[in-house]
């Protein structure tokens, strides 16, 4: 094993239960504060990793065909997945080749039994905007991901393979500033463990229940008032919630409440803070929309600077992002 570290490749390997990696160089000291490389595949020998997000469920897409427009792709270009998503970003020195790079995860992916969905390797083979469409999979942006550029030498590859726990998909986009001299290739993974959702995890509390919590404690934690990540609009499937909000505060004309919208901490506090005020102002519109009077709701973002439970896992965050109503 001593000589096989030397080596600039990727590995995979597969054990009875669940395939691994054989890790190819420690940890750089760039690497992005919590990131980590995914247990299923390593990276790149001598990369530093300076995007990480991990999802235990969310929805991903991948390129299965030449992208030509990434915000209105065509049908059948894309694949949207659902799962646990962890997307990490490298950045590999030493004046790597996209080639090389390519060619080592290509390797590792064939070794450990994988199937390759989609590959290409030039502008004409990828589409004009796939580096745009890997792009707008990295968001929050704000963990600084590598991006790259369009240059004509980046490579991409999406592969799948059945294991005892589901289907795994594995893209991995490799590319190249447009200056053919760089010294550096960023790179782009993302791994889609796909597996049922966890249900029964939130409670919709009706009209009642949340008089009680209110009268008790003089605030209670509302779960059912859904956003996109890093959105503030509203999504249809809140309404529920909404609407015992509604009853609520129709059924006691003399409440008045602080509607505080809270985050988890992935990101940083500033872009949280805006982003829960918004989430709160947009409550406070939908509950004015229902004939509720604004003078009676104040709403407050306050990020991620009163969590219920620990940051530390997905479980933890998921609790922490919520909305409150808060007796004034």
């Amino acid at each position: 094993m001593s000589n096989f570290k030397t080596k600039p490749t990727v590995r995979v390997l597969f054990n009875a239960l669940l395939f691994s990696c054989t890790l190819l160089g420690a940890a750089q000291a760039e690497d992005v504060k919590g990131g980590k490389d995914h247990p299923l595949i390593s990276r790149f020998a001598g990369a530093e990793l300076r995007g990480y997000i991990q999802k235990d469920f969310d929805e991903a897409v991948v390129a299965i065909k030449a992208v030509q427009n990434a915000n209105k792709p065509e049908p059948g270009t894309v694949l949207t997945l659902e799962g646990k998503v962890t997307k990490n970003g490298y950045v590999i020195g030493g004046g790597k080749s996209a080639l090389e790079v390519m060619r080592n995860y290509e390797q590792a992916l064939a070794q450990a039994g994988f199937q390759t969905i989609f590959q290409c390797s030039n502008r004409e083979s990828c589409g004009d905007d796939l580096n745009m469409f890997i792009y707008d999979q990295m968001s929050p942006r704000s963990r600084n991901f590598p991006t790259g550029s369009g240059n004509e030498k980046n490579r991409y590859i999406l592969a799948k393979r059945d294991t005892p726990e589901g289907l795994v998909h594995v893209a991995v986009y490799v590319a190249l500033p447009y200056s053919n001299d760089s010294v550096e290739v960023d790179v782009f993974q993302q791994v889609v463990e796909s597996k049922p959702m966890a249900t029964n995890q939130v409670q919709v509390f009706n009209a009642a229940q949340m008089a009680q919590g209110l009268k008790a404690e003089g605030k209670i934690a509302i779960y059912g008032v859904f956003f996109d990540t890093a959105k503030a609009e509203i999504k249809p499937e809140s309404k529920p919630a909404l609407d015992e909000m509604v009853k609520l505060l129709s059924g006691d004309k003399t409440l008045k409440v602080y509607i505080v919208g809270h985050t988890d901490n992935v990101g940083n506090l500033a872009s949280n803070l805006e982003l829960s005020q918004r989430r709160a102002d947009a409550v406070v519109k939908a509950l004015a929309a229902q004939q509720i009077e604004a003078a009676r709701l104040v709403p407050k973002g306050v990020a991620s600077l009163a969590p219920v439970t620990s940051n530390a896992n997905e479980a933890g965050r998921a609790k922490n992002r919520r909305v409150e109503l808060v007796v004034q």
